[in-house]
């Protein structure tokens, strides 16, 4: 349904910054396409980017949790609750892509980072996207070294609101590794650049898939007889993964048995393999 990108821009490693830039700037014009409305469903798109970038973030802590693990670890967890450094890191990525961007919802989503703060990483000026982002990143972590969440959120939040997003879109979170986080000037933007071509290399053909599921999903809506089914199917075409409870317009029992009806019909997928305490998205 999208087409993908370009072969030439991740055939190999970049190896200039010049070639680097010339490279993203391809990746991020391609990427304009997914913005098609009512084609992809955008706000699972983040939020399943998202997902990818908080077990790229767990990484840089130390810990060891895939994606199933960060699931497992946040979904569960009601309001005020803990959920763990692990669900931590993946709230602190899910709040930052569902809201758009603004100093408010980005100090929600980053607790203990200042609003002001925030608002003078919103505000770095640079030659391009991708030096401002960078700048942000550097500026971060010189601060503090072992913010590596924070920072790469608001560089991506940077990167986004520069190119006229109106939400964060993980992208160089995706890609970046430890030893680019201790780069600096040309060296870490030479790093982001080729960050932001294997972030797109995920994004696009996951936009593609998730295109796919929307279409299936909403082509069964209109059979779906339960009440608040609309508004579920809402929801799961706004968030990676769903535990029945999330759906709490309905009751317990009728939003199992809704979410076992759309297992049933093959346009939303169990996650977890249990039998309880069950997660599924589309």
């Amino acid at each position: 349904m999208l087409p993908p990108l370009p072969g030439w821009t991740g055939r190999a490693p970049a190896e200039t910054l010049e070639a680097a830039a010339f490279r993203s700037g391809a990746a991020l014009a391609h990427l304009a396409l997914v913005k098609v409305p009512g084609v992809v469903p955008l706000a699972s798109w983040r939020d399943r980017l998202a997902l990818a970038a908080a077990e790229v973030c767990a990484g840089f802590s130390g810990r060891r949790e895939g994606q199933a693990a960060l699931r497992d670890a946040l979904h569960p967890a009601r309001a005020g609750d803990d959920p763990g450094p692990a669900g931590t890191i993946l709230r602190q990525w899910s709040r930052a892509v569902a809201r758009p961007i603004s100093v408010p919802a980005l100090a929600r989503a980053l607790n203990g980072v200042a609003a002001e703060r925030i608002a003078q990483c919103l505000d770095t000026v640079g030659v391009t996207p991708v030096d401002q982002a960078a700048q942000v990143l550097q500026s971060v972590l010189a601060r503090n070294p072992r913010a590596e969440t924070a920072a790469l959120i608001l560089a991506d939040a940077m990167l986004a609101k520069s190119l006229g997003r109106d939400h964060v879109l993980p992208l160089m979170s995706l890609a970046l590794k430890v030893c680019d986080l201790r780069l600096r000037g040309d060296g870490l933007r030479l790093a982001c650049h080729r960050a932001i071509i294997a972030g797109a290399e995920q994004a696009v053909p996951l936009a593609t898939d998730l295109a796919r599921a929307a279409a299936r999903l909403q082509a069964v809506a209109p059979r779906l007889r339960a009440r608040g089914a609309a508004r579920a199917v809402d929801l799961f075409l706004s968030h990676n993964a769903l535990a029945p409870i999330a759906l709490d317009f309905m009751s317990d029992r009728a939003a199992r048995r809704l979410c076992d009806r759309l297992a049933d019909l093959g346009v939303v997928r169990e996650l977890t393999g249990r039998d309880s305490f069950r997660l599924h998205g589309v």
